[in-house]
Parts: C-alpha cells; structure tokens; sequence
C-alpha cells in the first residue's frame, strides 16, 4: 500500500523519545526511511531497531544537535548509505522552567545552543543534500512559547521565538530551490518533557490554562502535523505557522 512518504529520506531529532519517537514511527509505517537521531544513543537505536522489526526501514545516530561535526558526520553517512535527505524534523529541544529572575546565563546558553543553534546548524547541513535534489521539506518543531509569554521559562520561550521567525526566513530565502520550511507550535503535549505539569487533575488544569479543548494532545496528534508538512500534501505551503494546541492561543 503506497504510504504519504514513499520513498523520502527523513531525519528525525530528537527521536529516542516523545513527539520526536512517534514522528519516526508514523514517517516509517508511512513509507520514509527514518533517520533516528539523539544524544540518547541507546534510546535512538531501540527506536530504530523497533522500526525495523515493524518491517520498515530505519536507522539511529547520536547526534548532538549543537555540534557541526556531528550534524556534518550524520548527514554526510545519511547521503552515502541512501543517496539524498527529502526532509528534517528539527525536533529536539529541552524546557527549563527558570524565570528571568532565576535563569542562569549558563541555562540561557544551553536552552539556545539546541533549541535555536541547534535548528540553525540542521538546516544548514541537510541544505546541500536537499538543493542537490531539487526540492526538500524542513520542520521545525516551535511552541505556543514561540507565539505567546507565559511568565515563565525565559530561555525556552526567547529559543522558541527564535524558531519561529528562523523559519520563515530561512523559508523566503530558500524558496528558489523548491524547499518549504514551516514551524509547528504544540501546545500541552503528554511527554515526559511536561509530565510534572500532569501529574495529577490540578497541576493538569493549571497547565492546559486556556486550552479549550480541556485535555492535553497525545504526540501522535503532532505528528500528524508533522506528516502533512513532510509530504507533498503541503506542496504549497511554506514560511508558515502549524499551531496544534487545542485552541490555547485562540482565547
């Protein structure tokens, strides 16, 4: 059966856990072939490996998304083993809760180093590969902390605005290649990143705030957004906003 992706090359930060997982296993079962990247080494390879037992096609790298050398070794192992890269998933990222008051300059470089850099550098990395190819779809995984302030979370919320206006201008400037590049902003997503924000009804009321769907997502409803920008669904859509927060933002 054809799937959404058939025959594109995906690499996926991000991916030993979360929303970054579930991207990697939807992009498989619809027909791409994953690259599966983390720092959590062990984790991204059990994702990959999974994968493969499912009956797709997968493979896992650590990848420390801060570091050029480490992007430049992935895709330069991504492009010898199955010729191009299709789409990236800019999806790693960490969520420090320090207010302005308590953030550390220490913090605010680590939150940007992988948050904003760490985009940066994908991008510019898989950009030979997807020029070479003539077309090419980039997501970067934002926030409703990229469109909004919450009080809370300095460092996340400057790295994710960053994302957000990183996209659309990386957007205009490589439109002329045939490459898209979109943003997708979660809102509450159930994921061990927030899960002390759920553990229990009142902590899950505070958090989900003006949510009026009244629940937190589950990861796969992220990464269905996340599908439909990677495919040709979306060929016409470029240096754009998905919001997937339940109607967060829409109060």
């Amino acid at each position: 059966m054809a799937g959404r992706l058939n025959g594109k090359v995906a690499i996926i930060t991000g991916a030993a856990r979360g929303m970054g997982k579930v991207e990697a296993e939807l992009f498989a079962k619809e027909g791409a072939k994953v690259v599966a990247a983390d720092i959590l080494e062990d984790e991204v390879k059990k994702v990959a490996e999974d994968i493969v037992k499912a009956g797709h096609q997968a493979i896992a790298f650590k990848l420390d998304v801060s570091k050029s050398e480490d992007w430049k070794k992935v895709v330069d192992k991504v492009v010898e083993k199955w010729g191009k890269v299709d789409v990236l998933v800019n999806n790693a990222g960490i969520f420090p809760t320090s207010g302005i008051e308590t953030a550390t300059e220490e913090e605010w470089d680590r939150v940007m180093n992988i948050n904003a850099k760490g985009q940066f550098l994908g991008i510019k990395y898989v950009l030979p590969a997807m020029k070479k190819a003539g077309k090419g779809s980039i997501i970067n995984i934002s926030s409703i902390a990229g469109l909004i302030g919450t009080g809370m979370a300095v460092a996340y919320h400057a790295s994710k605005g960053a994302s957000r206006l990183l996209t659309k201008t990386v957007a205009a400037e490589l439109a002329k290649y045939n490459i898209r590049v979109n943003s997708i902003h979660p809102g509450i997503i159930r994921t061990q990143m927030v899960q002390d924000f759920l553990k229990d009804e009142e902590t899950t009321k505070q958090a989900l705030g003006t949510t009026v769907l009244g629940r937190p997502a589950e990861p796969i409803e992220v990464a269905y957004g996340a599908l439909f920008l990677a495919s040709e669904e979306s060929s016409y859509i470029t240096g754009t906003e998905l919001v997937i927060d339940g109607g967060y933002t829409a109060l």
